[in-house]
């Protein structure tokens, strides 16, 4: 019964139209021949579980930093932020979350706080798991700044496969710790930009799980 929860949950909006083009070429390739109508199934199921939108429990405690996304931890390192932020060029340290077409693709907040800024940058579609994705691939930004005052960055990084970011929050929205602000598709990697002080609770190669692994803590 677990495994079949597991499995059976809600579809992210963006993912509708993907599953009705899915299912309507399978349709067309059972009259072709039947054995394909039946790869087009397995396809369709993919489509399915690649959009799947999952509820989470977010640990609650004041000061904690939260997974934005879903996938391994293959990187974390000190790095300037993203130019475009125009947040200086001093060294923070950086997470990267590296998501394959297997993980859930629903991006959450990692804090609670306001978004005080919104940049996309055009980009290019490199292997999202090369530590250069950060600075040429397609991405999104967000600074969300905190009630302490602090800001945290997070970016959404386009990858080899991926070729649509979704952001559904602009500058001024308020953001819980672990609500759904966006998707990228079909697999890529999102880096959270650290504030001064906090120390990473997670090392390279841990799974990540969004909106309910702890990557830092305030102390």
């Amino acid at each position: 019964m677990d495994s079949l929860t597991s499995i059976l949950v809600p579809i992210h909006r963006e993912g509708h139209r993907f599953l009705l083009i899915f299912a309507a070429v399978t349709l067309v390739l059972f009259l072709i021949w039947e054995p394909l109508g039946w790869i087009g199934v397995v396809l369709t199921l993919w489509c399915a579980y690649f959009f799947r939108d999952p509820d989470r429990v977010t640990p609650n405690r004041p000061g904690l930093v939260v997974s934005p996304a879903d996938g391994i931890v293959n990187m974390i390192v000190e790095a300037a932020p993203p130019a475009e932020l125009e947040l200086g060029d001093t060294p923070l340290t950086r997470i990267s979350i590296f998501m394959n077409v297997f993980n859930c693709h629903v991006n959450r907040a990692p804090v609670a706080g306001v978004v005080k800024r919104v940049a996309y940058r055009a980009g290019q579609f490199l292997n999202a798991s090369l530590d250069k994705a950060s600075d040429d691939n397609e991405r999104n930004a967000l600074v969300i700044e905190q009630a302490d005052g602090s800001n945290l960055v997070v970016v959404q990084i386009a990858g080899l496969v991926a070729r649509r970011i979704v952001c559904n929050v602009g500058e001024g929205n308020t953001l819980q710790a672990g609500e759904r602000y966006g998707l990228i598709r079909f697999g890529s990697r999102l880096d959270v930009y650290l504030p001064a002080g906090l120390t990473p609770l997670v090392a390279v190669g841990q799974t990540a799980i969004a909106g309910e692994t702890v990557l830092a803590e305030a102390r």
